[in-house]
């Protein structure tokens, strides 16, 4: 049994943060009923495409059901009121006040579902001077402080190439409906409303750097590889010409670091004993681990760094990931097969537990797939579907 079998969850999310935060819930036992408008969620259409479809829409989606439902029809509204009136969570990133235009606000549906648990993710927040603005993740992580300390001095600042602001801030959400819900259970079953902002959700990523700036008056910068503050930790470059990221900063891995590139003159030097005299002297540290990855290929380096118990990692491409020994003992890489019998390979599930594991039960489902059955057990006859259907609330 999954540990979340017996919850039911309406999402209404589309594109990233809101569907990432349903994917947690499926993968994991709960019954997760996409709503989507009769066009679809645009992530069925983004990047890779096959068969007309999104390889990534299984990476999200996977373990849903999906009711097509026009929203902005009455009667879409009455249909999502009934299907709520039923769910344990509500889960929905549109802009705020969308939600409250359309009949759907919290304190509507709480009147008829008073356990109901609403994750409300946006770029903002549900209140304050910019809640009306359109805040995708990009813009998460330029105001939350992410995108300043990240790339090289002096030069634009750079993003990763994945929607790092959305996932954020879905892991959040989940997070607090979880806390949500087990307040619920245990005060007489009253629900509430999960607030996420994609920048806060950024923003509660950024270490200290807050209290460094109020303090001090100083701002943290882009390093490039490195981070300021700790040393040694940096990325390297060996003898075939790849990278490898290289942790030397505690005390004691210090020293086992110089000793292992023969550097002991540095690894008994009483003024680097601590991370504060290792960072005054950063770049001469960051010379010499540099004279000695430039000796070995990445694979020696990853086995004699290793063997010292220093961390260390070579920078893995996808490529790496997919045939890593360690992906795959841990069950990270899994196989589903697409309706056309292709086998895909997609993420596995985390965190794990070990007496309740989720597990990925389904791909992504087709559009409305689901429809019919779905609101045939929240009470509606063949009879209204097909004239939902003919009216194109569905």
């Amino acid at each position: 049994m999954k540990p979340l079998q017996g919850v039911k969850v309406i999402e209404m999310g589309q594109l990233i943060a809101g569907p990432f935060a349903g994917k947690f819930f499926a993968d994991f036992g709960a019954e997760v009923i996409k709503i989507e408008p009769p066009e679809g969620d645009p992530l069925r259409r983004w990047r890779k495409l096959h068969e007309g479809t999104s390889l990534w829409w299984h990476v999200q989606n996977r373990g849903k059901q999906s009711v097509t439902l026009n929203l902005r029809s009455e009667a879409g509204q009455q249909v999502a009121r009934r299907l709520i009136r039923e769910a344990d969570v509500l889960i929905e990133n549109f802009r705020p006040g969308a939600l409250e235009k359309w009949g759907l606000g919290y304190d509507r549906l709480a009147a008829e579902n008073p356990g109901l648990v609403m994750l409300r993710l946006s770029g903002f927040g549900q209140d304050g001077p910019y809640r009306d603005q359109t805040g995708f993740g990009s813009v998460g992580e330029s105001m939350g402080g992410l995108r300043y300390v990240t790339g090289t001095p002096g030069e634009a600042p750079v993003r990763p190439n994945i929607s790092i602001g959305d996932a954020l801030a879905s892991l959040h959400g989940v997070i607090g409906t979880m806390m949500a819900l087990h307040h619920r259970n245990m005060n007489q079953g009253k629900g509430q409303v999960v607030d996420v902002a994609l920048y806060e959700a950024v923003f509660n990523m950024m270490e200290g750097a807050l209290p460094e700036y109020a303090m001090y008056g100083e701002n943290r910068e882009r390093e490039g590889t490195a981070m300021s503050g700790i040393a040694p930790t940096n990325t390297y470059l060996t003898r075939d010409r790849q990278y490898i990221v290289i942790g030397g900063n505690g005390d004691s891995i210090f020293k086992r670091l110089m000793s292992l590139i023969g550097r002991d003159d540095l690894g008994n030097d009483p003024s680097l004993a601590d991370n504060a005299g290792r960072v005054v002297r950063v770049k001469e540290l960051d010379l010499a681990i540099g004279e000695w990855t430039a000796r070995h290929s990445v694979d020696e380096a990853v086995a004699l760094l290793t063997g010292a118990q220093v961390p260390n990692g070579k920078i893995f491409s996808m490529a790496d990931i997919a045939r890593d020994p360690q992906y795959v003992a841990r069950g990270m890489i899994r196989d589903i097969l697409l309706k056309d019998g292709t086998a895909l390979k997609v993420p596995g599930v985390i965190p794990k537990l070990s007496g309740t594991p989720g597990d990925v039960d389904a791909i992504g489902p087709d559009l409305g797939e689901h429809t019919d059955a779905v609101l045939g057990r929240h009470g509606f006859d063949a009879e209204e579907i097909a004239r939902f259907r003919a009216e194109k609330v569905v």
